[in-house]
């Protein structure tokens, strides 16, 4: 959940199935210190290892569901949706990711998030400089594990509506790929 900044949460766990969390914290993004003297309140409601999550700022109102079902013990489902408007009605942003993930064998696991993510008037994340930008993301995983050692090869292809990335010239275009592979040794 957006519990990440500098105050005070506090836990309670209502049943085996339920928990309960809420927060009062430093704005978003001042974790260090608050020279505005604003604090968000956050809560988050965990039923069952899907987690609803809201957070007031003075400045914005988010809220985001974070989730996932198994639907055998080789296919799962995660789920990330998250909708930010601004109190200022100057804009937002809403997006939703799906991560199936499949188990081929105990050893190797293939899985794609997609992600759709769109920003209301010139929220600037993106960063276009367009108004209600909007980009796709789709990342393939492979997972192979050796032991204590896991290798992750990744494959990412994002398209935007608007030039929002820069080719090898430093030119504005609008899609981008990538590759890497990562190695993850456990201890």
């Amino acid at each position: 959940g957006p519990f990440s900044h500098a105050g005070l949460k506090a836990d309670f766990v209502i049943s085996d199935d339920f928990n309960l969390m809420l927060s009062i914290m430093n704005d978003t993004d001042l974790t260090e210190f608050n020279p505005t003297n604003d604090y968000a309140i956050g809560s988050q409601i965990d039923y069952k290892g899907q987690y609803l999550n809201f957070l007031v700022d003075p400045s914005f109102t988010e809220i985001d569901f974070t989730g996932g079902f198994d639907f055998s013990d080789s296919f799962f489902l995660g789920i990330n949706a998250n909708y930010l408007k601004l109190e200022t009605n100057a804009g937002g942003f809403a997006g939703v990711a799906l991560y199936p993930q499949y188990s081929i064998s105990e050893a190797f696991t293939l899985g794609l998030r997609g992600e759709f993510f769109k920003e209301e008037g010139n929220f600037g994340a993106i960063g276009t400089g367009v108004d209600d930008s909007s980009v796709l993301g789709l990342t393939f995983t492979g997972s192979y594990s050796i032991e204590n050692l896991i290798i992750k090869p990744e494959f990412r292809i994002d398209s935007a509506s608007d030039n929002a990335f820069l080719n090898n010239d430093l030119g504005p275009q609008r899609n981008l790929s990538s590759f890497i592979i990562a190695s993850i040794y456990c201890f």
